[in-house]
């Protein structure tokens, strides 16, 4: 515990003092900060041994808990960090489920400083026994599959994660591309270093440079303080931009000028900050369509894509369907209290004769989905219902030839709306309508 550094964050300074007057004979340094959103880079700046956090924050997080995001934004960044909740009396069983999201324990304001020193003491003593934790290890619920294709996946991932070569993660909707990400991320040799994702397709032009990049206080209305961006967040560690296919050339061309200099000029600044990133993308466009030049530049391609990973959808993987389905199967008989059942020759058949347009994704929600509803001690053909949405959008499998030119119009149209999460500006632009003449179709379709 003498050599230890223990991190508070909390918006109450007087919280902030107690506990550094507390534990300051007690512990190496503390670091005390009431901002959440300077996190990512205290913990790429230093090492942190343990996390004290409050579960709630003055901030513009619509969460419904902003303790329970910035745990799950710790435990992305670094697993194994062990993170204590500070919360209030009335709100105990936030805490309890910020137990089930991966915290260590939590403590109830105000405490007796006997028992925080207690609790800080019995975890910081258990932590040399963790050791084993901090060697990246793949968990085997993360990557289940033993079909060909799966074991050509597994076998490049081996080759190209110890390296630092940019990686581009190929696959549709629902394939698991993030579980990838996280798995390269694990096997290379930045896996005690920061971990940072960036949904990017979701983030506007006028987010976008804010949030990789970061900003400086007063550089546009809203920005009442400096913030850090993912790029400088991730330093040393592996930057994961997810849905990259979706970014407009403008963004395009700010993220290629990063890549090439590697280093990034928060808004409102001139100074360059320098970053160390390892570079993982995914998109669910085919990269032949990815290529053409009117919707992604060819020097960005290159840039990002050393080397590309295809993910294979699930129905070309076989017997993976079973063995994913019984995983699943697992996971939520013990997650709703319920008998682990069996599953019957029809309800497997109907397993693998399904086409899964919602990939690995579907198949999940439909197994948690007849774990719920189903009482008895076998899941049968007819407790597994596939997602009507998903059925709607993969209409590409048609059992009866129907070439309608009306038909085939609204599954071109339900496809682009699943592949762009319902955004009708971007939806409407793939298909080269205007926002109305989609609108018009919608009402047509009565989708």
């Amino acid at each position: 515990m003498k050599h230890a550094r223990i991190l508070i964050i909390d918006d109450d300074p007087d919280v902030l003092t107690a506990v550094k007057l507390l534990l300051k004979r007690e512990v190496s340094e503390v670091i005390a900060d009431k901002n959440p959103e300077n996190i990512p880079a205290i913990l790429s700046r230093q090492p942190i041994d343990l996390v004290l956090l409050d579960m709630n924050f003055k901030s513009a997080i619509n969460t419904g808990n902003e303790g329970l995001y910035w745990l799950n934004r710790v435990k992305s960044l670094r697993p194994e960090l062990p993170v204590i909740m500070i919360t209030a009396y009335g709100a105990i069983d936030l805490a309890v489920t910020s137990l089930k999201q991966g915290a260590t324990d939590f403590i109830v304001k105000p405490w007796q400083n006997e028992h925080l020193l207690q609790v800080i003491g019995d975890i910081l003593n258990k932590k040399p026994g963790k050791k084993k934790s901090e060697t990246p290890q793949v968990a085997q619920s993360d990557i289940i599959g033993e079909s060909e294709v799966m074991k050509n996946l597994m076998h490049k991932i081996t080759k190209i994660a110890p390296t630092d070569a940019n990686i581009l993660i190929l696959g549709e909707n629902g394939t698991g591309k993030d579980v990838i990400a996280d798995m390269i991320h694990r096997e290379s040799r930045r896996v005690l270093m920061p971990y940072v994702k960036v949904d990017v397709g979701a983030l506007t032009d006028t987010l976008f440079e804010s949030e990789l990049f970061g900003h400086k206080k007063g550089a546009f209305t809203d920005a009442r303080e400096d913030r850090v961006g993912r790029f400088e967040a991730a330093d040393k560690g592996t930057l994961f931009l997810d849905e990259i296919g979706n970014i407009s050339l403008q963004q395009q061309a700010k993220l290629l000028s990063v890549l090439q200099n590697r280093q990034v000029i928060p808004l409102g600044s001139n100074t360059p900050i320098p970053v160390d990133i390892r570079l993982l993308c995914a998109t669910n466009v085919p990269l032949v369509a990815l290529a053409n030049e009117s919707r992604f530049r060819k020097d960005l391609i290159y840039r990002i894509n050393t080397v590309e990973v295809q993910v294979p959808p699930l129905r070309e993987r076989g017997n993976d369907i079973l063995l994913l389905a019984r995983h699943f199967m697992k996971k939520y008989a013990s997650k709703y209290a319920k008998q682990f059942p069996d599953l019957d020759k029809r309800a497997e058949d109907k397993l693998l004769n399904y086409h899964y347009p919602g990939n690995v994704r579907e198949l999940q929600y439909s197994i948690e989905r007849a774990i719920i509803m189903s009482d008895g001690e076998t899941l049968n053909a007819e407790d597994i219902i596939f997602s009507p949405i998903e059925q709607a959008g993969g209409q590409a499998k048609i059992e009866h030839d129907a070439y309608n030119l009306s038909e085939m119009e609204k599954n071109a149209i339900m496809k682009v709306i699943e592949k762009h999460n319902g955004n009708i500006s971007k939806a409407s632009q793939e298909l080269g309508l205007t926002r109305t003449a989609l609108y018009r179709r919608l009402s047509k379709y009565n989708i």
